[in-house]
């Protein structure tokens, strides 16, 4: 009977393994971790939100990026395509927030009953409804409207929590989930309950957290989501022209793919071979590559400029501290990770990681500070290299983590290059300056140089990275 246990076991441990290392190395569907062609526009436009305490300690909010989406929405005639990882209006009893859901889910329902020939796909992550524990009112109003509708199912993606995953991939992954909810709901205490089959899948840690709008006009690629208890989240997204909108929905068809086969139109625009900026689509690992490459090319006259939720690679904390031995100056503005929709947070990994620079060789060339936030995060994605012949601006929905990073979750940057003297490049270095300088409000804090990192905190934060186990 032992030697049977036995047999059994190994053979579980072969199968177990096996599937951990398969899921976790396994080829991308078609259609991922792609770089763009590179195209060439007359500009770029920066758009910001922005929340913040101004001299006179008054709470302001400056909301561009979801304007500007509801717009684009408003002034499509041919197509909208939509992909937004979170889309809820699901928020704590006692907190109150902007109803961005609400009046962009009417904007769309107006304009499908305007213009009933106009295609509107709307793709995003099944976190919306935790998994199927709920339906979600605003996805079937957008249904009964004649909105596509597509919660991506992310099962053909890599594992970035392989160890967990290994054993939902043998047992978890064959019973449906959805139905009546009996837990509480922890994303918001004022959603609907779950199941617990719902949040077994949730711990797979994956996800589609792409952020963009796509028309035959414009496309706007964010950081921001459309979503209530992100309503007070400071944001950077770009509004751009020409046919990178074709890569971008090339891009989308293959998300969809996922669910099902969806083909989607197709632009056409004589770019101008002169224009002065040059845009290019990434989107996954792709992403890492390019923002490697980037700083690891920097020389010593070079500035890198970093706004960011999260900042936690290994690979990219690696180039940041070999930029400094080369002199490069490199400014930080972090989101102090205490808060997320509300809720108090342990500051991980934000904390550690700007207690490991600050004890970096070259130090003195990495500097940093901590956004001054509220209840409410910052939540760029943002990297600015500036140079002598060509700056370069990387933003969209990827963190500086592995999972934003190396082909797990679903991820779409734009990659910007021209001049300093464009006003792309232009407005984004006054964007971190007016951040840096506190200039007119109390945007920045220095980081507290005098306290010390508890130990359990950095562990903590070293084995989460070290097993994947993680939102980071």
């Amino acid at each position: 009977m032992k030697r049977i246990i036995l047999i059994l076991f190994i053979l579980f441990i072969i199968i177990y393994s096996g599937t951990i290392y398969y899921h976790l190395k396994k080829s991308l569907p078609n259609g991922m971790s792609i770089e763009g062609d590179i195209h060439q526009v007359e500009d770029v436009e920066l758009l910001t939100d922005l929340t913040y305490k101004n001299k006179q300690n008054e709470r302001i909010v400056e909301h561009e990026i979801v304007d500007s989406m509801i717009k684009e929405v408003q002034n499509a005639n041919e197509f909208i395509v939509i992909d937004m990882f979170l889309f809820n209006k699901d928020t704590n009893k006692d907190q109150e927030y902007p109803r961005l859901v609400e009046k962009f889910t009417e904007v769309l329902i107006k304009k499908k009953q305007e213009m009933p020939s106009i295609d509107i796909v709307f793709l995003t992550d099944k976190i919306n409804t935790v998994y199927g524990s709920y339906n979600s009112e605003e996805f079937n109003k957008l249904k009964d409207a004649g909105v596509k509708v597509i919660e991506t199912d992310v099962k053909a993606l890599r594992d970035s929590n392989p160890l967990y995953s290994g054993f939902w991939r043998m047992f978890g992954q064959w019973v449906k989930t959805g139905g009546d909810g009996h837990l509480p709901n922890l994303l918001a205490n004022s959603a609907p309950k779950v199941t617990t089959l719902s949040y077994l899948e949730l711990l797979n840690v994956k996800a589609n957290h792409r952020k963009l709008v796509i028309t035959e006009k414009s496309a706007i690629i964010s950081s921001g989501n459309i979503h209530n208890a992100s309503g007070y989240h400071s944001n950077i997204a770009f509004k751009v022209n020409g046919n990178i909108i074709n890569d971008l929905l090339q891009s989308e068809e293959s998300t969809a793919r996922l669910n099902e086969t969806l083909n989607l139109p197709r632009i056409k625009i004589q770019e101008e071979s002169k224009a002065e900026v040059k845009i290019q689509i990434l989107t996954e690992g792709k992403i890492g590559k390019h923002v490697l490459k980037e700083i690891k090319n920097t020389e010593k006259s070079d500035s890198i400029w970093i706004g960011m939720l999260y900042l936690a690679d290994r690979k990219v904390m690696n180039e940041i501290k070999a930029a400094a031995q080369r002199e490069v100056n490199i400014y930080l503005v972090l989101d102090p990770n205490q808060n997320s929709f509300g809720n108090k947070k342990a500051g991980l990994p934000n904390i550690p990681v700007v207690a490991e620079l600050r004890k970096a060789q070259a130090e003195k060339y990495i500097h940093i500070k901590w956004y001054n936030t509220g209840k409410e995060q910052f939540h760029p994605k943002i990297v600015l290299i500036e140079r002598n012949s060509e700056n370069t601006i990387i933003n969209g929905s990827a963190n500086l983590t592995r999972r934003n990073l190396y082909d797990f979750n679903l991820e779409t940057d734009i990659k910007i290059m021209a001049s300093k003297n464009t006003k792309v490049m232009k407005d984004t270095k006054a964007y971190f300056q007016k951040l840096w300088t506190n200039d007119g409000a109390e945007f920045t804090k220095d980081v507290d140089t005098k306290s010390n990192l508890p130990l359990f905190r950095y562990i903590i934060y070293r084995l989460q990275g070290f097993l994947g186990f993680t939102t980071y």
